[in-house]
């Protein structure tokens, strides 16, 4: 389908923000907002958040990005995920005033961009759902778990590990540094657990669906996996739909791995 694109303004409080809509031809009613993490700014890695935005509008979903006071092109100061809520309220502002055949919003999101589209959806009864890739849920205990689980147990199997042990050309000292500063966090630093708390807090109180995206080379993934298989999040995660891309880097960074991050999001937004 054609579509146009369009580069808007709108206002955040005093600060002046940027964004890029693709509209097609005949809207759905459903659209897609494109929050962008930090730091980046909309084109997102590897055109990523470009070639999204235009792969919805050709499939007749509307699709705008934007910067994020700070970011960009945008003005203001520079803020961290915690605290674009409303850099997110000013955006589905300016996109449904853009276009306005769109009455309910997805919001879509990778990494710490994902946890701020948590932390908003709840708020806003306009938004009808949330595309979550690889979301930040980091603290020190959840990061040296993940180390330990899914890098130090699966070097094991790592052929070129166990040739560098016998040419003796492995670091022991530093390896086990490493490990036991790993160990250490998983015993000691859980007054850290608050962010993951308030994530599971925010999810709780959204109404909306959710479609989860990971990638399987990732550890901020696997941060997020043992998360969401741990006992307080169990009932929630039950609500998620989720697509896997086991080959995957933490941004998509391949064609084919972005193309089918496209056609996940088309095919879950229309599926409702």
């Amino acid at each position: 389908m054609a579509y146009i694109e369009t580069a808007l303004t709108f206002e955040c409080g005093e600060n002046r923000m940027i964004g890029v809509a693709a509209i097609p031809e005949i809207p759905d009613g459903r659209g897609v907002l494109i929050v962008v993490g930090g730091p980046q700014y909309r084109v997102g890695s590897h055109r990523q958040f470009t070639l999204l935005s235009r792969d919805l509008a050709r499939a007749g979903i509307s699709c705008m990005r934007f910067d994020c006071r700070g970011m960009g092109d945008s003005e203001g100061e520079l803020r961290n995920f915690e605290s674009i809520n409303d850099d997110i309220g000013s955006a589905v502002d300016a996109f449904i005033g853009q276009c306005p055949e769109v009455r309910e919003v997805v919001l879509w999101g990778l990494c710490d961009a994902a946890t701020a589209a948590i932390f908003y959806a709840r708020h806003d009864p306009r938004i009808s759902g949330l595309v979550l890739l690889n979301p930040w849920a980091r603290t020190a205990e959840g990061q040296a778990k993940a180390l330990v689980r899914h890098y130090y147990l699966s070097r094991l199997t790592d052929k070129a590990l166990w040739k560098k042990l016998l040419s003796g050309k492995f670091d022991f000292r530093s390896s086990l540094k490493d490990l036991s500063g790993s160990i250490s966090d998983m015993k000691g630093q859980r007054e850290e657990a608050s962010l993951p708390e308030r994530m599971r807090s925010c999810l709780e109180k959204f109404e909306g669906r959710i479609l989860l995206i990971m990638s399987g080379k990732d550890l901020t993934a696997k941060e997020f996996d043992d998360l969401a298989k741990s006992q307080s999040w169990r009932s929630l995660s039950a609500r998620f739909e989720r697509r896997d891309l086991m080959e995957a880097d933490h941004t998509f960074s391949r064609r084919i791995w972005r193309n089918q991050v496209s056609q996940w999001t088309e095919e879950w937004v229309r599926s409702w």
